[in-house]
């Protein structure tokens, strides 16, 4: 289903003032990688992501892996907006608060709808790459989703898996790379200066790129990287951290 740029911008800021006001309650968080990849998100989940809010356990839905675990108020946003798992407006006010579903970072087993728990940047781009080959092995046609940031490309995990996957031409993994040139430590270019696209390419990828606010550009990416059938695609999404916060 495709939907008017201008809905889309209105699912994206609704994603982004849930996000704010997520991490202001809780004084605890981080907003910038979440508002950023509002709408990528945005998109991805109303024109592409094949899932069923009223049955989260689907087994033919695709899976979404969101790497950056500190990117949760983003999980929980559009969790809530689609109803996943029957999420409430006030599991998302007990954003970060002990015995919450909302945690720090999603957990698998808080809330049906999460595939991966994650943690150490990395990490959930391998998990995604492990999804992708059992899908593979069991002859399925879903997809697998992940998003990620700067911050998981400077791991090393990363490399490994992601040549791992390239070896094996593993179609049906899309990774959706939040290029917003930020990580922990300050700008990216302090601690990596790799050129991802000619990494991923030598891997075996197929890599497209886009403006990460402009939704055309972000439906030509995606429209590009669903077309593949015979590698696994990245997306190279540059955005502004923190997109529309007003300082």
């Amino acid at each position: 289903m495709k939907f008017k740029n201008e809905e889309l911008k209105v699912a994206a800021d609704a994603i982004r003032v849930l996000v704010a006001d997520m991490v202001e309650k809780a004084n605890s968080g981080h907003p910038g990688g979440s508002m950023g990849q509002a709408d990528v998100a945005a998109t991805l989940w109303l024109e592409y992501l094949r899932v069923d809010p009223k049955n989260p356990l689907w087994p033919d839905r695709d899976r979404l892996v969101f790497s950056g675990g500190h990117c949760s108020p983003l999980v929980y946003s559009l969790f809530h907006l689609a109803g996943m798992d029957g999420l409430s407006l006030d599991e998302v006010k007990n954003f970060r608060q002990f015995g919450s579903r909302t945690a720090g970072h999603p957990e698998r087993d808080q809330i049906r709808g999460i595939e991966v728990t994650t943690g150490p940047l990395g990490q959930g781009l391998a998990m995604g790459v492990g999804l992708a080959l059992a899908a593979k092995m069991k002859g399925k046609a879903n997809r697998t989703w992940v998003l990620c940031g700067d911050g998981d490309m400077e791991e090393g995990i990363s490399h490994e898996a992601c040549s791992f996957a390239g070896t094996l031409g593993l179609d049906g993994l899309v990774v959706i790379y939040d290029a917003n040139d930020i990580t922990i430590e300050g700008h990216a270019t302090l601690a990596m200066k790799d050129d991802t696209q000619a990494r991923f390419t030598s891997y075996g990828w197929k890599v497209f790129t886009c403006d990460g606010h402009d939704f055309d550009a972000i439906r030509a990416a995606l429209d590009a990287a669903v077309a593949v059938s015979d590698a696994p695609v990245l997306v190279i999404s540059r955005t502004h951290i923190g997109q529309r916060a007003p300082t």
